[in-house]
């Protein structure tokens, strides 16, 4: 669809403020965007860089502890900046609508999602409720979402990540905006599940004609959604291009810098020696949550000072495969196995030291992390409840673990969760894990929250400590190119089975399983044509059957 050239949003010399301490600190300096009708922006950058800022801005709206201290924002001729509340109540939800990260954080889990999509056409009277409801089924059939009839009267929690997601885009064109603001809409879901939002998006936001900033540290998934890119760095405008110049030839050492990561990978390993014994060892394991059956028959070793990367989409069995290792979730049938000796199956009949060589790293640090505690005190429960160490032993651990994990102990010691950036919070995470001394470490996701650059450091410090300690770990995710980077073996799991499993090099060599071909076709390329070959080649002319297609 060719694009309008009359302007629909237009902001100038944007400059934001955030609190701290009483004292106001610039963190935008300057930014503008000219966004036209029916044109899509793509908003890229780090941890900080001011992305969902801007993106928050260019409604009209700013966080707690933020203002826009200068500057203008300007939507279709009204100046948002020194609109009342009433206008803005007027436009929000009804001409300028948000999508948030986490579907799941952002939907009332008390009501069922028709209700919540129908709230606002009917507050804006665009339609009444009984209207409203039949349009969000239309749009849920246009999403391609499963029984687009009678999914809206679930509640959150009854619905995949991947529906919730198309959901909240559904809502977000229940009104049929003229300006929608993605926010990292995709980062948490799996390579298949990111396919159909993906595919939605594009799909929906082109059929109405819809303007959006499309906010993402993710530059494969950004070329297939926006007509032209823009780069922030700590609140300063880099470059911008439309998405092919961009992407072809970037101008700037930072934007360069960004399309160089993902270059951290290490060298296979040597095999294993067959009579070699694992450090944990996975047996024939089938497990339940009450009588719904979610593991059958799972079996895979991970030996000393290596990694097994267990891949699949959400809801294949990874993370549960986690629980029964960590006791959390005692199998029906099979066993598990430490250094060649069963462990009890229930983490409340295994020791002290069984419970402290297996440890675990969080997906969100900002959850994982009592903020209420000090980084010292964080850390230091592990090394007191493990270890017995007090006082100054107990300070001088710390301060080596904090020294272990690059951050100065002075500096960060007294710090709270929520003085620290999100790639600061997951050193801290991994801090706490080697506090225990364990010989073998969970990392469920762990930079899937992450912008790349932050998580390609996380990698290569994990890379460094297992180098170092000998550790043993078993890398829960969904993101390929770290499997690439960081992985000796694969684990490929699809409804709770074990479909594929060998050494990384031949893993990603063909054949494969089905199932595992689907995954690798299934990363983004930093390709804007991508998305639209993919979709031809698995012979979908909407996304129907997107994720599944290669595979009927």
């Amino acid at each position: 669809m060719a694009k309008s050239n009359e302007t629909l949003l237009k902001v100038r010399g944007l400059k934001i403020e955030g609190r701290s301490d009483e004292t106001w600190n610039q963190i935008v300096n300057g930014v503008d965007i000219d966004l036209n009708k029916g044109e899509v922006l793509g908003l890229i950058g780090e941890s900080g860089a001011g992305k969902s800022t801007v993106g928050l801005a260019s409604m009209g709206f700013t966080r707690d502890g933020c203002r826009i201290s200068d500057g203008s924002v300007e939507f279709d001729g009204i100046d948002l900046v020194g609109a009342s509340a009433a206008v803005k109540r007027g436009l929000l939800g009804k001409r300028i609508a948000y999508v948030a990260q986490s579907a799941a954080a952002s939907f009332n889990p008390a009501h069922k999602l028709i209700d919540q999509h129908s709230e606002g056409p009917t507050q804006h009277r665009v339609m009444s409720k009984a209207e409203s409801e039949k349009d969000g089924m239309e749009l849920y059939r246009k999403l391609r979402l499963p029984d687009p009839d009678n999914i809206g009267f679930r509640y959150p929690h009854q619905v995949s990540g991947g529906q919730l997601q198309r959901a909240m885009t559904a809502m977000a064109m229940a009104c049929r905006p003229d300006l929608i603001i993605f926010d990292e809409p995709t980062t948490a879901l799996d390579v298949t599940t990111q396919i159909e939002v993906l595919a939605s998006i594009r799909e929906i936001v082109e059929e109405y004609d819809t303007a959006a900033i499309y906010i993402t540290h993710d530059l494969a998934v950004v070329a297939q959604m926006a007509d032209k890119i823009k780069v922030l760095l700590k609140g300063d405008e880099v470059e911008e291009a439309d998405t092919r110049t961009m992407l072809s030839d970037p101008q700037k050492d930072y934007t360069k810098s960004l399309w160089a990561v993902r270059s951290f990978q290490r060298p296979q390993k040597p095999h294993v020696a067959t009579d070699a014994t694992p450090v944990i060892s996975v047996q024939n394991v089938t497990a339940a949550y009450g009588v719904v059956p979610v593991l059958h028959d799972v079996s895979f070793d991970i030996h000393q000072g290596r990694t097994v990367a267990v891949v699949g989409e959400s809801g294949s069995g990874k993370s549960t495969t986690a629980r029964c290792i960590t006791g959390l979730l005692p199998p029906k049938q099979g066993h598990i196995e430490f250094d060649g000796k069963a462990m009890p199956l229930d983490y409340r009949k295994r020791s002290k030291d069984q419970l402290r060589q297996a440890q675990m790293i969080y997906q969100m640090a900002d959850t994982a992390l009592n903020p209420r505690k000090s980084i010292g005190e964080i850390i230091g429960r592990p090394v007191e409840f493990y270890m017995g160490l007090k006082g100054a032993e107990k300070r001088r651990r710390v301060d080596e673990l904090l020294e272990q994990i690059e951050l100065e102990p002075s500096q960060y010691y007294n710090r709270l969760p929520s003085e620290l950036s999100g790639g600061q919070k997951q050193r801290i995470g991994i801090a706490r894990a080697l506090a225990a001394e364990p010989k073998f470490i969970i990392c469920d996701e762990v930079t899937s929250a992450l912008d790349q650059l932050v998580a390609e450091g996380i990698l290569k410090l994990l890379a460094k400590l297992q180098d170092e300690l000998k550790l043993s770990y078993m890398f829960i995710t969904h993101d390929l190119a770290t499997v690439r980077s960081i992985a000796d073996e694969v684990v490929v799991m699809k409804d709770g089975e074990v479909v594929e499993q060998g050494p990384k090099n031949d893993m990603f060599q063909p054949p494969h399983h089905p199932y595992t071909d689907l995954l690798l076709s299934s990363v983004p390329e930093m390709d804007p044509d991508w998305l639209t070959n993919l979709l031809n080649e698995r012979g979908v002319d909407n996304i129907g059957d997107a994720a599944v297609g290669k595979m009927s």
